[in-house]
């Protein structure tokens, strides 16, 4: 909830035009952005990033590799769909066989026999939906907590939300207590990424910004975006 009320703030934020005026087109909000990229940089540095050491230290390769596949499984239904929605039919049929067989045959999906069998992964949300629908990206948001974004993909965020099995998950405690441990994993899995980041880039947020926005593209086009065209003059 609180997360929905943030990013549903920052929407609001954007919408009103309620910042000044930053160098690069695509980023007009940039002081704004760089200051909840601060605050996220602290809440990580203070809660995220120990936790997720703690957990990466405490746990064995084998038990990580099968939370992984555990939560990676969860993501294939909702994956599957917003592949229908694309009008990726195959792929969408692809997605759903992986989530029956991993839920099945992979012990509710903390072994990933699909990938075993030539079933590949993939990586879908609502806001490549909306991509592929013709919206475009709008401007470059950073939401306090949930990071990097635009303002197509915070748009979608709710549908988002709505097709995680994680969130629609009763009771409510046990809901948090999952959500919580999906983040940790996750963040472990960036631990290197992360050193990789402050050792390689001169400005932090600019680095991340540039990633995230070719990362976002080469995911709307499967791994085949088109050359982008250079400004007309």
């Amino acid at each position: 909830m609180i997360a929905r009320a943030l990013a549903t703030t920052a929407l609001a934020l954007a919408a009103a035009g309620c910042a000044t005026t930053g160098g690069d087109p695509r980023d007009p909000l940039e002081g704004v952005n760089r200051a909840v990229f601060a605050f996220n940089d602290k809440a990580d540095e203070i809660v995220l990033r120990p936790a997720a050491r703690l957990y990466r230290n405490v746990t064995r390769q084998g038990l990580r590799d099968a939370v992984r596949n555990f939560f990676n499984n969860i993501d294939d239904l909702f994956i599957g769909a917003n592949n229908l929605l694309q009008g990726k039919g195959e792929t969408a049929v692809n997605d759903w066989l992986r989530f029956a067989f991993n839920s099945t045959l992979g012990f509710f999906g903390v072994i990933d026999w699909a990938s075993d069998m030539g079933l590949e992964k993939h990586n879908e949300d609502f806001g490549q939906t909306l991509a592929s629908w013709g919206v475009g990206d709008g401007l470059y948001l950073v939401l306090p907590l949930l990071g990097p974004s635009t303002l197509r993909d915070t748009a979608a965020l709710p549908v988002d939300w709505e097709g995680d099995l994680v969130q629609q998950h009763e009771p409510v405690d046990e809901r948090n207590a999952i959500t919580a441990s999906r983040v940790v994993v996750r963040r472990a899995d960036l631990l290197g990424a992360s050193r990789t980041l402050e050792e390689a880039a001169l400005d932090r947020y600019v680095f991340l910004r540039e990633a995230f926005l070719q990362r976002r593209r080469s995911l709307i086009y499967d791994g085949r975006p088109p050359r982008e065209r250079p400004p007309a003059e």
